[in-house]
C-alpha cells in the first residue's frame, strides 16, 4: 500500500482578491515537508498575496488553510510564528545593525518578554548562519553586504526562527544569474537536507524548472501545482510563458528552455 503523504500546509477551495476583484479561486492542493516549491505567474497574480496568507498576514476570500490539519484561523499568532516564517521583498539597511543582531530577530517567538537571548538561541543563530555559509560575516554591518549576502542574512533569520514552513516573496528578483543559482540551491538543500518546506514566488523560469521539486501556478484566474513535467505536459506553462519553447530532458529527468 502507498504510503500517505502528509502535507505541511493545505489550502482547502481558497480563493484570493480584493474587494471584488477575485484573484483566483478553487486552490485546493498541499505543500509537503521536504519540498521546494516555485510559485509563479504575471504581477498582480496574486503571488505576494498567496503567500502573505499562508503567513497568515492576509485573509482569503472564501476557503482556508490548515497547519497539519489545524486551521490557521485557530493558531494563536505565537503558535504561528513557530510554525511560518515570511521572507518578505523589503529591505534591512540599518546602519550599524549587525549580521547577528538581524538573524536574532528570528528568536523573537521564543524569547522572554524581554526579548533576552538564551543559550540556545545563540546557538540558533550559530548554526542559521553557518547553514546560509555566512559565519563570518556576523559581526559585520548589515548596510555594508551585497544583495546577494544580505538574502542571505535574511534566510538565515528565518531559519533561526526555525519554523518547519518558510515563505519568500522574490528572494532572487535583484540578483545576478549566479547569485540566484546559488540562492536557489540553498533553499533547495534546506528543503531536502532540513526537510524544510520552501515556498518562493519567482520570475525565473530557470530555476524554477531545474531546481524545484514542484511549481504552483496562478494565470487568468486560474491555481495550478505540480510538477514541471505534468504542468509542461498539460500545456500551463506554455501558456504563461508565452513564446518559450519548453522540453522535456528525459536523461535528466527536467524540463528545459529549448
Amino acid at each position: 500500500m502507498e504510503e500517505k503523504r502528509i502535507y505541511t500546509v493545505q489550502l482547502h477551495d481558497l480563493a484570493l482578491g480584493y474587494g471584488e476583484r477575485v484573484l483566483f479561486r478553487g486552490a485546493d492542493i498541499g505543500f509537503g515537508w521536504g519540498e521546494f516549491t516555485a510559485l509563479v505567474g504575471r504581477n498582480g497574480t496574486g503571488k505576494s498575496t498567496l503567500l502573505r496568507t499562508i503567513a497568515a498576514l492576509a485573509r482569503p476570500m472564501e476557503g482556508y488553510i490548515t497547519f497539519n490539519d489545524k486551521p490557521m484561523e485557530q493558531m494563536s499568532s505565537r503558535e504561528i510564528a513557530a510554525a511560518i516564517s515570511f521572507v518578505s521583498t523589503e529591505e534591512v539597511r540599518v546602519p550599524n545593525l549587525r549580521v547577528a543582531d538581524v538573524v536574532a530577530l528570528g528568536r523573537a517567538p521564543y524569547t522572554n518578554w524581554a526579548g533576552r537571548l538564551g543559550d540556545d538561541d545563540r546557538r540558533a543563530v550559530v548554526r542559521a548562519l553557518q547553514l546560509v555559509g555566512m559565519e563570518s560575516f556576523a559581526r559585520k554591518s548589515i548596510d555594508r553586504l551585497s544583495d546577494g549576502e544580505r538574502q542571505r542574512v535574511m534566510i538565515a533569520r528565518a531559519l533561526a526562527q526555525d519554523t518547519p514552513v518558510i515563505l519568500l516573496d522574490e528572494p532572487t528578483a535583484f540578483l545576478d544569474l549566479p547569485n540566484k543559482y546559488e540562492i536557489g540551491l540553498l533553499l533547495r538543500r534546506l528543503a531536502h537536507e532540513q526537510g524544510k518546506c520552501v515556498i518562493f514566488s519567482t520570475h525565473d523560469l530557470n530555476v524554477a524548472l531545474e531546481l524545484c521539486d514542484t511549481i504552483a501556478m496562478i494565470h487568468d484566474g486560474r491555481f495550478s501545482y505540480g510538477t514541471a513535467q505534468s504542468l509542461v505536459a498539460a500545456n500551463l506553462l506554455q501558456q504563461l510563458f508565452e513564446g518559450t519553447a519548453l522540453r522535456f530532458d528525459a536523461e535528466a529527468g527536467q524540463v528545459k528552455l529549448r
